[in-house]
């Protein structure tokens, strides 16, 4: 796992060890910030569920003026913060040891993100958990990307309910991103 693009290319990261966290392979992530590239320079970027914290790295190595991570797992933390340290972005990011929903509550106050992904663990739920909090959150604006990797099995049919639209979609093997904004 490395660093695609910008300050940190080619800089290799760490990732854990084991089957706790599933690492955004090179060639999805770098799918991914092709897609969104050239709105991230000066972004403020959430990443949640961050394991590794590649998601977010790419992004500050990219230019985003801050990246907040919550993560969960003190392995995860320790690990993002050697890698934040490795690729020398630290004076841009946050990092939170935070459960993802008492993280948001934590961070609803810091103003609007452009740019939140997340990447929870599979067949928990979270991704409808933390999407309808986020639906309500003064976070999130009508400018607003959320992307969500997901396997391609989640039900997403609560989007439009809860006020999303999709307005991108990118299908891999066994994942995709979907890009949601809050409906006009």
């Amino acid at each position: 796992m490395r660093v695609i693009a910008g300050s940190a290319r080619r800089l290799k990261l760490k990732t854990l060890e084991g089957n706790d966290t599933r690492p955004t392979q090179d060639i999805i992530k770098e799918t991914l910030f092709n897609i969104i590239q050239m709105e991230v320079p000066g972004s403020r970027f959430l990443d949640l569920c961050a394991g590794s914290g590649q998601i977010g790295i790419e992004a500050l190595s990219r230019d985003a003026r801050e990246v907040v991570f919550i993560e969960n797992s003190r392995k995860a933390i320790s690990i993002i913060q050697e890698n934040l340290e490795h690729t020398h972005l630290v004076d841009r990011a946050v990092v939170l040891t935070a459960d993802v929903m008492i993280g948001l509550s934590q961070i609803e106050k810091k103003g609007v993100f452009q740019f939140i992904y997340l990447d929870p663990p599979y067949k928990l739920g979270l991704e409808k958990n933390i999407l309808t909090y986020l639906s309500t959150s003064r976070m999130v604006d009508e400018e607003t990307v959320i992307i969500v990797e997901a396997s391609q099995k989640t039900d997403f049919g609560y989007l439009e309910e809860l006020g999303y639209q999709i307005v991108k979609e990118r299908r891999y093997q066994k994942n995709m991103h979907l890009f949601l904004k809050k409906s006009n």
